[in-house]
């Protein structure tokens, strides 16, 4: 019988693979969804934008290493979410810091999720299908971030009942990689350094290419 608790248990990437018979998968070429994924259209941007883009690139090339978690998420993580133009739509919502949990496999998971975008009725999500995770510093990160995100993934793939992929990003300070949830097979990502002009603009080329999935393929 599955044990329930107002208690969120702090499971490691292994504690989860084991629990649940997980297989890991590592790279940009290792799934087809994830070679997809990365495969994105031309960047474009507008006027307005490529000056976001510009002052957001340089603050974190002269600052990341110092900052701390909120530092990260509203001087840096904002502009980029805006950038990939992660918003409302009327299909679906963002959420920030919410506790999501559900029955997986015969385990209670309970997590919080930084942000995540869901179909919902105002400010209650119901059906989660991207992730943000888990927006710690680079210098003494705290936790194991990709395990927070592969569980909150894990929970909404359980609260969707349907057989889609979930599809997530894991930032670590600098370092960045999306992350897709297909049955018990998650793969990750080749990691990006968003302090790298190139990098960046492939981050937010990944951000805007999972909308066009979400629309066309998720929500279809």
């Amino acid at each position: 019988m599955a044990k329930h608790s107002n208690k969120i248990d702090n499971y490691s990437e292994a504690d989860l693979m084991e629990m649940l018979g997980l297989n890991r998968l590592k790279g940009n070429e290792a799934h087809s969804l994830m070679k997809t994924w990365m495969k994105t259209p031309e960047m474009r941007f507008d006027i307005g934008e490529k000056m976001i883009f510009d002052s957001i690139l340089q603050d974190a090339i002269d600052k990341i290493d110092t900052w701390h978690e909120e530092d990260l998420k509203m001087l840096f993580i904002a502009f980029v979410i805006r950038l990939g133009h992660l918003q409302n739509n009327g299909k679906y919502n963002v959420y920030f810091e919410r506790t999501i949990s559900a029955i997986v496999n015969g385990h209670f998971l309970k997590t919080k999720t930084d942000f995540m975008m869901a179909r919902g009725v105002l400010d209650k999500p119901q059906k989660p299908y991207f992730h943000f995770q888990e927006w710690k510093p680079q210098k003494r990160p705290t936790g194991d971030s990709m395990a927070q995100l592969v569980e909150a993934m894990l929970i909404a793939q359980a609260l969707n009942q349907n057989e889609k992929a979930i599809y997530g990003c894991e930032v670590v300070g600098k370092y960045w990689s999306f992350v897709i949830l297909k049955d018990l097979t998650y793969c990750i990502s080749d990691t990006y350094d968003c302090t790298k002009n190139d990098d960046l603009l492939h981050i937010i080329a990944v951000l805007r290419h999972f909308k066009h999935i979400l629309d066309t393929t998720l929500l279809a």
